[in-house]
């Protein structure tokens, strides 16, 4: 059985009226004020990213591919973006391979380095970053989620329509450990936690959180599910970009000597 993560008391404390849900969990537990996580970034549209310096947001390569990324939304304030710099190791899918050839697509994705950083024009001084976190032993972990994304529930799957709604929060554990991914599974009944959860379409580039003495560590941020069924049912698993296998990068970026291209 899952264990269930000592939440801070403001989240705790949900809004009246993204994240895929449990059926037999009323969706207003789930929900969140946006006071919940002032470091949350909201990109254009849809997606996120995550403030880890007061200068720099982390995200995922794919979510600042759909649309220009000149600013941002933080806290409440619109942000300019100065510059976006994304991991060398990421590549677009090529064309019609996700329909010829599902399961090449699925590879070709799981190899991906799909990591980001945005470089923003001002520092942010009303708002605290979120530390990375330092360690390697993710294994077993129980994370929060949070997202704005398509949300719907495990019994029916994700609802078609918005990918950006109501910012909603869970939780899962982290089941599996790759080289460049953290993977987690939707569970059901006794084995799901209180508010189980999984990330929806629109999230990406969202955080997968550990709390901590106090404070949120990032571990990895949102990058979808590698699978060609129909998304958000109990028993999918989600792999989500493993930040502590990016930390050098991170710092390299960050410090300007990173080899990562300009977007």
């Amino acid at each position: 059985m899952k264990h269930l993560v000592v939440i801070p008391l403001l989240l705790a404390s949900a809004m009246a009226s993204a994240i895929v849900v449990r059926h037999d969990v009323p969706d207003s537990m789930y929900l969140a004020p946006d006071a919940a996580l002032p470091a949350l970034v909201d990109l254009p549209h849809e997606g996120h990213g995550v403030l880890i310096a007061p200068q720099w947001v982390l995200t995922a390569a794919h979510a600042t591919q759909w649309h220009p990324i000149t600013e941002v939304m933080l806290n409440g304030d619109c942000l300019k973006a100065e510059e976006v710099f994304v991991h060398p190791g990421y590549k677009q899918l090529p064309d019609g391979l996700a329909a010829h050839n599902p399961e090449g697509a699925i590879r070709f994705l799981a190899g991906l380095d799909d990591i980001a950083l945005i470089k923003l024009a001002e520092p942010v001084t009303n708002v605290t970053p979120i530390a990375l976190y330092e360690g390697h032993t993710e294994l077993g972990k129980t994370v929060v989620l949070f997202g704005k994304g398509a949300t719907g529930n495990g019994k029916a799957g994700q609802v078609d329509g918005a990918n950006r709604t109501q910012l909603r929060r869970a939780e899962n554990v982290i089941s599996a450990v790759e080289e460049r991914a953290l993977v987690y599974t939707f569970d059901s009944g006794s084995s799901a936690l209180p508010l189980e959860g999984m990330l929806g379409n629109g999230d990406s580039g969202g955080p997968v959180l550990l709390y901590n003495n106090g404070h949120w560590e990032l571990l990895g941020l949102a990058r979808g599910r590698l699978s060609t069924s129909p998304p958000g049912f109990y028993g999918q698993q989600s792999h989500q970009v493993r930040v502590s296998y990016y930390l050098e990068w991170i710092r390299a970026t960050m410090g300007g000597t990173s080899s990562g291209r300009k977007a």
